[in-house]
């Protein structure tokens, strides 16, 4: 057996004479476990805002989005529909076409995107899902669904027949305008369903039908915007959209969801980024007791490392008793403090102790990936520490001169 490994585990096992080094070597550990139970836990907090934070925006986002290159619209052939049928991998997809709009309702204008849809936009995305009040429209109708936002800046409800909501578009073309009439397309519009995801896209966005949106913008049958589609389980993203690709022309640009919410991603991905590494720091100081730790032990084994040394123990092999003793200590807090942290965790999925409001809990989420970063950071940290302080063994500390 390593010597130095033998010595280790008994100076582990056994409690020194001195209490107040028995004390320091529980405070160490206890700051290990700290160190390990918060990273954790605030990287398993950030895990569950980063998921619940996307997951609204998920409802409207389709697996892939294919937009033009060139300009706002472009045509779609019924040969390129006939190809993107045929696509193993794609569920459906969606035509869409998208605006600037004013919106004019109770005396008031407000600015907003008109998203025009087919049928099979509902089937794409979840839209359904969220809309608290009303239902979806259905096609070749006037019908629209507002946003939350929307609804409540130009004040209007569902149905509200007594309020007449015009969709303003200013005609394309050159010369002089003379009238207002001759400067907009206008249609007349209900409000059928108001949606709720959130804030950005409640003050953006109305649906209609496409037949309304071709209408207001003077789109010919195949001039559309976008096509949003839906992919099959266990599809080869990357293939399909090779296909697609193919199929659409290099002057259209192919997003998947990742892509299309990318800011979004870069804010919560730097936020998580800069509460990990002050965490990070955060942790070192509180396992850097390990090395005090260390050092009273090696000031308390002098005698002991001096009669090893006499029997021809290398100084390296000393330095490698507490080396791994340190190594150890921390180990076994990082272990007790990630069971920790997962129990904390778990309690607060299970029982939302900490709200964000009366009605709803601070999300929270168990990852595989949090687990071995926090156990690769408190072990490095740990090693560091451990190295640092077993370094003090010298051969002028063993012998006394």
């Amino acid at each position: 057996m390593d010597i130095s490994l033998y010595i280790a585990k008994r100076y582990l096992r056994s409690k020194s004479s001195n209490n107040a080094i028995n004390f320091i070597t529980i405070i160490a550990l206890i700051g290990v476990v700290l160190g390990a139970a918060s990273l954790f836990i605030v990287l398993s907090g950030f895990a569950g805002l980063k998921d619940f934070t996307l997951q609204f925006s998920s409802v409207v986002d389709p697996d892939l989005k294919a937009e033009t290159t060139i300009g706002k619209s472009f045509i779609l052939t019924d040969e390129q529909k006939k190809k993107l049928n045929t696509i193993e991998g794609v569920a459906l997809y969606s035509q869409v076409i998208e605006e600037r709009v004013v919106v004019y309702a109770d005396g008031k204008n407000y600015l907003a995107s008109i998203k025009g849809v087919d049928g099979n936009f509902n089937k794409v995305n979840a839209i359904d899902s969220v809309i608290p009040q009303g239902s979806w429209l259905a096609q070749k109708t006037n019908q629209i669904v507002s946003g939350w936002g929307v609804a409540q800046n130009l004040s209007f409800g569902v149905l509200d027949y007594g309020k007449t909501v015009n969709i303003y578009v200013p005609k394309p073309g050159k010369g002089q305008i003379t009238s207002t009439k001759n400067a907009f397309n206008t249609v007349s519009a209900i409000n059928v369903g108001i949606f709720d995801i959130n804030e950005k896209l409640n003050d953006t966005y109305v649906y209609a039908s496409t037949s309304l949106a071709q209408r207001l913008l003077n789109y010919e049958p195949n001039q559309i915007s976008a096509i949003e589609f839906k992919l099959k389980n266990g599809a080869d993203e990357a293939v399909i959209k090779s296909k697609i690709q193919d199929i659409l022309g290099e002057n259209i640009v192919l997003k998947n969801r990742m892509q299309l919410n990318d800011a979004l991603y870069k804010m919560l991905n730097s936020e998580n980024l800069l509460i990990y590494l002050l965490l990070t720091l955060v942790s070192a100081l509180l396992i850097f007791n390990v090395i005090g730790s260390i050092i009273m032990m090696i000031l308390e084994k002098k005698q002991s490392l001096n009669t090893l040394f006499n029997l021809g123990v290398p100084i390296k092999n000393m330095r490698k008793i507490f080396f791994l003793q340190g190594s150890a200590i921390t180990l076994i807090g990082c272990i007790i403090g990630l069971f920790l942290g997962f129990i904390i965790v778990q309690v607060q999925q299970t029982f939302g102790v900490v709200p964000i409001t009366p009605s709803l809990a601070y999300p929270v989420s168990l990852k595989l990936e949090n687990f071995i970063i926090v156990f690769l950071t408190i072990s490095v940290l740990g090693v560091v520490s451990s190295k640092i302080s077993a370094t003090r063994v010298t051969e002028k500390l063993v012998t006394g001169f």
